[in-house]
């Protein structure tokens, strides 16, 4: 189920948008202030965000440049101010998407599964698995909204274990998923040493890795949250 976060402090139009979304199956949560906004955006797997401009305790432009040097979560941004300079603003900002008030609630269904459908034309470049999403365009990864640095051997390992989540993977296997566009082998040796490395990034103990685990006699696997 896809989950939407309405930051609006209007608690009335914060209410209708979020019963017209729950109808279409939508899971919501809503926040009336900057602060709460943020907090609930650090601590959900968020799939979009409505965002006003207006809120009491600040302007919501500044969350959205917070979000976008976060994470890519598109973000439709809603103001009363029908100005152009305000639009170019919030899309200079990182809005994928402008409306003034008042609109109607179709025409922000209609834009948010616009988003989405956007959102899913790229779904193949993205694999993703409980809270981590690896974007394989931009070869990064990320942990809800917070990008965790990989090289690009990291990158490899993950995006075939990822691939293949809940499947025991031998060390033959691992290896060979690494061979590279130029031929250039990963020599064995480096295999235990960057998953080692892996688990000190992704794991909450790494030395009692529960997302990488080893199978003594048969090699990995990726355990699917």
């Amino acid at each position: 189920m896809k989950q939407i976060l309405i930051i609006e402090d209007d608690e009335n139009l914060s209410r209708g948008i979020a019963f017209a979304f729950e109808k279409d199956g939508y899971s919501v949560i809503q926040a009336n202030t900057l602060k709460a906004g943020k907090f609930s955006y650090e601590q959900n797997n968020i799939d979009i965000i409505i965002l006003d401009l207006g809120l009491p305790d600040g302007n919501g432009m500044e969350l959205c440049r917070y979000i976008r040097e976060k994470s890519n979560v598109p973000v439709i941004m809603l103001t009363a101010r029908d100005l152009e300079t305000d639009e170019v603003s919030g899309l200079m900002a990182g809005a994928d998407d402008y409306i003034t008030k008042p609109f109607s609630l179709s025409i922000l269904r209609a834009r948010v599964e616009a988003v989405f459908r956007r959102l899913d034309a790229k779904d193949n470049k993205v694999i993703k698995s409980g809270k981590y999403r690896l974007d394989t365009d931009l070869c990064k990864l990320f942990c809800r909204s917070e990008e965790i640095p990989i090289s690009a051997t990291e990158f490899r390992l993950l995006k075939y274990f990822m691939s293949n989540a809940g499947q025991i993977l031998s060390k033959e296997q691992i290896l060979a998923a690494l061979w590279d566009n130029q031929g250039n082998f990963v020599d064995e040796n480096t295999l235990p040493v960057n998953i080692s490395r892996l688990r000190t990034k992704i794991e909450h103990d790494p030395k009692n890795p529960k997302i990488i685990k080893t199978i003594h006699g048969m090699g990995y696997v990726w355990v699917k949250e």
